[in-house]
This record gives structure tokens, sequence and C-alpha cells, in this order.
């Protein structure tokens, strides 16, 4: 019988920038809460309206008008000097999964003051990371350069660019991200974040129930803080995000 024999497969440039951000996001003392939601109002509106905004949409501009009222889901921490920074609108970061022939990559799609925008706005820039060729997106393309810079050169500017300029910072990473697989079918219980605040959450149950959870960095923010931003988004995705779900125009095709 022929013996079977396993290969090596090269790191490719995108790869090398995931076990990077992996390695930063390890520094990271990082604690998750947990509220259970009852967002079956929010079902309602959302099956009623013309067009559906994704659930990544609706939670990503909610959790940005948080932001508005709490100041430190905008801040981050920085080391050279120790300091806390502000950034004075927040960016959300969102998880776009692309397929390539050789690999599949998640790029991080960088929403700027999403609490200003409408959902049809967000949406469509979602939309734009998914369609659009992926060579022509910046992020992918700053990715790919940035991982094919040596590992002792790129170690220096990943660790400058996370720990110097707060400004720099939230420009090139975003304030909090928003990732779910519930698409897929599963949810994610724990997250390695990299951003001060990560929102994650599960699968929406037959009742309309879904486990909410933040990922926060305990450096910036307290778990009190985070348990208040928790019921306050309830209240949020439950009575505003309702009434703007269901007055939304109808997408374009």
């Amino acid at each position: 019988m022929e013996r079977v024999r396993g290969r090596s497969i090269p790191i490719s440039p995108y790869r090398r920038v995931v076990t990077d951000l992996m390695h930063f996001s390890q520094q990271v003392p990082a604690v998750t809460a947990e509220r259970p939601m009852n967002l079956g109002a929010l079902i309602a509106a959302r099956l009623a309206a013309p067009t559906r905004p994704s659930w990544t949409v609706i939670f990503s501009k909610a959790f940005a008008m948080l932001g508005r009222d709490y100041p430190d889901l905008r801040r981050c921490y920085l080391k050279c000097p120790q300091r806390l920074y502000e950034h004075p609108h927040n960016i959300a970061a969102l998880n776009v999964e692309r397929r390539l022939p050789t690999e599949d990559v998640v790029l991080f799609c960088l929403i700027r003051s999403p609490e200003n925008r409408s959902l049809e706005e967000i949406e469509a820039i979602v939309r734009h990371h998914r369609n659009e060729p992926i060579e022509k997106l910046r992020c992918y393309q700053r990715s790919v350069s940035m991982g094919r810079i040596p590992w002792p050169f790129r170690k220096m500017v990943w660790w400058a660019a996370l720990n110097t300029f707060g400004r720099r910072r939230c420009h090139n990473f975003g304030t909090f991200s928003v990732s779910s697989i519930g698409s897929q079918g599963a949810g994610l219980l724990t997250l390695v974040p990299i951003l001060t605040s990560a929102l994650h959450y599960g699968i929406i149950d037959a009742a309309g129930r879904l486990e909410m959870r933040i990922t926060f960095d305990h450096r910036v923010m307290d778990g009190a803080t985070v348990a208040r931003v928790l019921v306050d988004l309830e209240a949020l995705l439950t009575h505003e995000m309702v009434r703007e779900v269901s007055g939304s125009p109808r997408l374009a095709a």
C-alpha cells in the first residue's frame, strides 16, 4: 500500500498578518460580559421591512450610537507614553469574508461615524467590500503589503501602530469591532480582541432571544460600565432601531 505523505503549506502574506494580530491581541487583558436579550420586536420589524439590513449592520449602528454617551467605548490604551486616548467619533471594524482561489480571507471593513449614517449607507459600504474585486480594496492591499515585511521590522511597525499615536491607531484599526458567525450556524463564546471593545453574539432562537456579548479591554473600562452598555443596547435595539428598521427606504438592488 502506497504511503500517503503530508505536505507543507507556506504562510501567505495575509495569514502572516492574522498571526501578528493574534500575537498582539494576546497582550490585551480582555474580559467578556454577556446579556440575554429579547429582540422579538426588532425581528418582526426587520421581517416586515421591504429590504432587510443585516444584523451586523443593525448592531454596529446601535453600538456606535451608544458610543456618543459612553466615551469609554471610543478610548484605547497606549503604552508610549502610558495613557488613554479618546477618539472624537466611532469607527466600526466589521469582518467581511472573501474567498480566494488559494485561501479564504477576512477583511476589516472600516466604517467611520456609523452613528451618523443610515442603515442603507452602512449596508452599501459592507456590500462594496463583499463584491468589489478584492485586489482593488485598500484594506486587502495594505494587509498583503504588511505581511510581506520581514518579521523583525513588521513587529516594530505593529507595536508602533498600536501604542504610539491614538488617532492613527483608530484610523487604521477602528474603535470597536463587531464579529459574528451566526449566518454560518454558530456563535462565538470568546474573542481575543485587539480593540477596546468587541461586540459578538450567538444565534437568535425561535422565541427571539439572543445572547449578546462584549469582550473588552479591562485597562480602559470596568465590568459595571459594560453591564450598563449592554442594558442600554437592548433598550436601543427594541425602541429606536425598531423605528429605524420599520421606516427604512428600499435599498438599491
